[in-house]
């Protein structure tokens, strides 16, 4: 939020710095992220002085250019060559100087130097309107006052104003500092515990008054609940023309671009006081009523963006005696009856509109206003009808209106003042240090916090309406502390503190493994829990029906828990790839979340992400390309490291892979990995190979933690080994392979492990070779080599028969 010194001074006669103000307001909660110095004229015209046309006669080779001799003041005129059609002899006019920087529409400068224009010396620039930034005419130079002193510094004949900008971080419970007014009500406070005592000056709305009653709009609200208050006056007799310099001045400090004198007043006094207000054109509002109601679920309304938008039964709208909607209220006006340059009376609303239905409303739409913003959070009601006088008489003073109807002021059931009770103990408690009761008192004062009563043990108060984050005993305390501040509390030198050690296994266990992937170059990763609902498309083990959806989601991107790490964690691979980070190798401890008839159920995991070489490029290393072995080594090292050994080898039943295989203990699944799919890394845009690992951590803790162990004697006959290198279709997956090795050995068989996946150029095409290895044992004797023989031959004929496997 942008609060602009010069304003805040018209509330408060400080003549303190800006710096020093910005630390004061930061003591007091509202912290200065920043002091922004603005000029109402970028570059305040310096260099830039009155001069004197001496002569002006044709250039002798351009026919639209004029050769001129300009007075600057200086001990001699100088020549200036000027291709405006209205410059002539004896006029006063504004002159940049050699070495003056000026400004382009677009901003960017450019400096005035000492040259040659067809031939002629040129020593200086005579400028026209939107040059200097002072308006947005090119019709000619500007013709000053020729009264005025030549050599005069412009910025001496133009009211040229420099403001100091605070940039300040407002949290969302100080709804009462969203204003200039109320930033100065804060800093009045802290002024007063400095021992500056200053006046609170608040704009009279003394003189307000109805002209005549020829137009009226009767105001009819259907719900009570949503727009508690609404008030609304007529005025006739307007002009729409350009804000006084003073309003565009206060609008342009805050980043605010004028529009015309009924707007800017509306924003004027929105940022002024806190109040949003809105200006109909009275002319497009038929049969003389307003209706603030709730329309039919697809109800199009066109906002100002010219946007088509469908309504929904909850959106509070502004309509017409015909039911016609006018405005979503308190977030967006309609491109049907805002202000033009052709209006001539308006019908001026000012009102308190429900925070929760506008805060879902603006989020339904996609639309963050300043409008919404401080209705989101909670306006003081109390200010409504003064904030709309005090724009009414704005608009009477620059637009030369007329008050046409008495204000009609909807406001069924006032709310009251809360009430609260601060004990000076529970204070002192709180605080950790005994406040003078006095100090106390003269905080509360200055806050505006009503004293009801007093006892020796605390003080009723009443909290003003516009403290809508003020409703508790805790709150007032903290209140209290702020303005004391917080600098000023005392603190004992000696530390104290409590050491404890983690005895928890399942984080001791996590602890061994987290150290050794970082050791072996892992980053560790830590994503969004919520995520896209459309990541369910990519894989048909997702259901998603069991997906935990948002009620109120912050956006489509974050509606839904996730029931898969793979697809938060390839954000981040992308993440990385798109910023040349390309070897990557992250691992993520997490949870995935799922919905099983109307129960909610947590699985914990592990995620391992590679991609790309295996160490990052050095001139005295031999780069190699992370793969499928690559990573099944390192789940086979941290299974061991954790007390984890025998897990068989399956194939696995995710569609993510392309090449994938699942280590288990009997029918206990502990980790799935494998290649995943290149149609899901093109929905990240990610071009190169990602392996990735699912541990199932749940399990993996059972069994870490199972004290109970089953001995057996080691086999007396020794295991024996067979590899195969196999030439299939891409298409074959490893579980063919599995269950057709098991298929035909049945008896010695023992294990099936997928070591190697390639797929390359030097392949044919629509082929990749798998390195596949073999554990044969007979638990009654040795095995011969005839007999291994065979059997490998048998396997091999099966692969060769079912899936056209060719040994390579």
């Amino acid at each position: 939020m942008k609060i602009s010194y010069n304003w805040l001074k018209q509330f408060l006669q400080t003549d303190w710095d800006a710096v020093k103000t910005g630390e004061l307001l930061t003591d007091l909660g509202l912290e200065v992220e920043g002091i922004e110095t603005k000029e109402s004229i970028k570059g305040s015209l310096e260099g830039i002085v009155v001069g004197h046309v001496l002569t002006c006669v044709q250039h002798p080779n351009a026919d639209r250019l004029n050769v001129t001799t300009v007075d600057l003041g200086a001990e001699a005129p100088v020549q200036i060559v000027c291709g405006a059609p209205n410059v002539a002899a004896g006029q006063k006019v504004p002159v940049a100087t050699v070495g003056t920087t000026l400004y382009d529409d677009k901003g960017e400068a450019f400096k005035i130097k000492k040259g040659k224009i067809r031939g002629e010396e040129s020593h200086g620039m005579i400028c026209a309107e939107d040059e200097l930034g002072l308006g947005s005419s090119h019709d000619g130079i500007m013709i000053l006052d020729e009264t005025l002193e030549v050599g005069k510094p412009a910025a001496e004949v133009f009211n040229i104003e420099t403001d100091q900008v605070f940039e300040i971080g407002l949290t969302p419970n100080r709804s009462d500092a969203m204003s200039h007014f109320g930033v100065a009500r804060d800093l009045k406070a802290g002024l007063i515990q400095n021992d500056i005592y200053l006046e609170l000056i608040s704009p009279s709305v003394s003189d307000f008054h109805v002209d005549e009653r020829t137009l009226r709009f009767d105001v009819e609200v259907e719900n009570k609940e949503l727009a508690p208050r609404y008030c609304g006056i007529t005025i006739t007799d307007i002009e729409v023309k350009d804000s006084p310099e003073w309003i565009q001045n206060r609008l342009k400090a805050i980043g605010l671009t004028p529009k015309n004198n009924i707007v800017d007043i509306t924003n004027y006094v929105l940022h002024e006081l806190g109040q949003p207000l809105h200006a109909f054109d009275a002319q497009k509002i038929k049969g003389n009523k307003i209706l603030v109601q709730t329309l039919e679920e697809g109800t199009k309304f066109t906002t100002l963006d010219d946007v088509e938008r469908e309504l929904s039964a909850e959106d509070i709208m502004i309509c017409d005696a015909d039911a016609n909607p006018l405005c979503i209220a308190g977030v967006f006006g309609g491109s049907k009856s805002g202000v033009t340059k052709n209006t001539t009376s308006i019908f001026l609303e000012s009102a308190y509109f429900n925070p929760v239905s506008v805060r879902k409303t603006a989020k339904r739409h996609a639309l963050n206003t300043d409008a919404s913003f401080r209705f989101e959070r909670g306006i003081d009601i109390n200010f409504v009808e003064y904030a709309l006088k005090r724009a009414a008489l704005l608009i009477e003073e620059y637009a030369g209106g007329k008050m046409a109807s008495d204000i009609s002021d909807f406001y069924p059931e006032k709310i009251q003042d809360f009430q609260v009770f601060l004990s000076y103990e529970n204070a002192y408690r709180l605080i950790g240090q005994e406040i003078p009761k006095d100090t106390i008192k003269q905080i509360l004062a200055s806050l505006e916090i009503k004293i009801n009563s007093e006892t020796e043990g605390g003080l009723g108060l009443t909290i003003p309406s516009y403290r809508t984050d003020v409703q508790r005993e805790a709150d007032i305390i903290e209140e209290i502390l702020r303005v004391y501040g917080y600098n000023n509390i005392e603190f004992s030198h000696k530390l104290n503190t409590s050491i404890s050690f983690d005895s928890n296994k399942d984080t001791k266990v996590e602890n061994i493994v987290a150290n050794q992937l970082s050791a072996l170059g892992f980053n560790e990763t830590m994503a969004n829990s919520l995520t896209k609902p459309s990541y369910t498309n990519l894989s048909e083990n997702i259901n998603e029906q069991a997906g935990v959806v948002m009620l109120n989601p912050l956006s489509n991107d974050l509606k839904v828990l996730r029931q898969s790490l793979l697809f938060s964690g390839l954000e981040s691979v992308a993440y990385n790839i798109n910023r040349k980070n390309n070897a990557l190798k992250f691992y993520e401890f997490g949870k995935t979340y799922h919905k099983y008839n109307d129960k909610y159920q947590e699985d914990k995991h592990l995620t391992l992400f590679i991609t790309g070489n295996r160490t990052a490029d050095n001139w005295n290393i031999d780069t190699k390309t992370s793969d499928f072995f690559y990573l099944k080594g390192i789940i086979n090292s941290v299974l061991e490291r954790i007390g984890i050994s025998k897990a068989k080898l399956t194939p696995t039943k995710q569609d993510i892979f392309s090449e994938g295989v699942s280590l288990g203990l009997g029918k206990m699944k502990l980790v799935e990995f494998g290649i995943v799919k290149r149609s899901i890394l093109k929905e990240f845009g990610i071009k190169q190979q990602v392996l990735f690992a699912d541990f199932n951590w749940d399990t993996i803790l059972k069994l870490v933690g199972n004290k109970n162990v089953k001995v057996t004697d080691l086999p007396k006959f020794p295991v024996v080994k067979r590899d195969l290198a196999l030439l299939l279709d891409t298409k074959t997956a490893f579980k063919e392979i599995y269950n057709l090795a098991f298929q035909t050995e049945k008896k010695l068989l023992k294990e099936v492990d997928l070591f190697d996946v390639y797929e390359g150029d030097k392949l044919p095409e629509g082929k990749k070779s798998y390195a596949v290895s073999f554990i044969l044992q007979d638990e009654t004797k040795t095995l011969a080599d005839k007999q291994i023989d065979k059997i490998m031959q048998k396997l091999q004929q099966s692969f060769e028969k079912n899936v056209s496997a060719v040994l390579r």
